[in-house]
């Protein structure tokens, strides 16, 4: 009587150990190595669709915006894969606005831009933009924002899509801007940019040799 349970507790107790191995997920090893090509290379990018900076519920948005800087392959992970050493939001004759007024925003700058996980399979980096610094003037409302924003690169098209979630950017001093825009606010920041280097989308490719 005995042994049959036995067995049967054997059987069982091997099917539950490789159930249980199957269902694992197997673990993604993060990439250290970060080739861009071409490399070093400089880049333009322009915007493509509205780019917008929201704070407690106002959006300022710009219909306009371009940026430059340089890109090289990097190592580590994060790992620094562009520099932006110059942005711009809104052009003459097209500038940013918002239901408080046109708004105007100097960076300071550089910005980089991070890279922390990539997928062969879609040739999409994802990452952020990091040390993103802007004082922006609306009317008598001048503040300052700093901090990071999310965002993923894509192979196929160069387009760098920031959208950043609430908490990575912060205002970090606020001036004649009452409840508005108040020194903590967590603003967002949104936007799709185009990358170029000369006629040729640059390409950033993940891995761990």
């Amino acid at each position: 009587m005995n042994k049959p349970i036995r067995k049967l507790a054997v059987v069982a107790g091997a099917a539950s150990a490789a159930f249980a191995l199957a269902a694992a997920p197997a673990s993604a090893v993060p990439s250290t190595v970060w080739t861009v090509n071409p490399t070093p290379a400089g880049f333009t990018a322009a915007n493509s669709g509205n780019v917008v900076l929201s704070v407690n519920g106002i959006a300022m948005t710009c219909t306009k915006s371009t940026a430059s800087g340089t890109m090289a392959s990097a190592t580590g992970n994060p790992a620094t894969v562009a520099s932006i050493s110059a942005i711009a939001f809104g052009a003459t004759g097209a500038p940013c606005t918002s239901v408080l007024g046109n708004v105007s925003t100097v960076a300071t700058t550089p910005w980089t831009v991070v890279a922390q996980d990539y997928t062969a399979a879609t040739g999409v980096t994802k990452g952020y933009v990091g040390n993103v610094d802007a004082k922006v003037t609306v009317g008598a409302c001048v503040f300052r924002v700093t901090g990071k924003a999310s965002g993923t690169y894509t192979n196929s098209t160069g387009a760098l899509a920031v959208n950043s979630v609430a908490g990575e950017l912060t205002v970090v001093s606020s001036t004649n801007c009452g409840s508005a825009v108040p020194v903590g606010a967590k603003p967002t920041f949104k936007g799709t940019y185009l990358v170029k280097s000369g006629t040729v989308i640059p390409t950033i490719v993940g891995s761990n040799p």
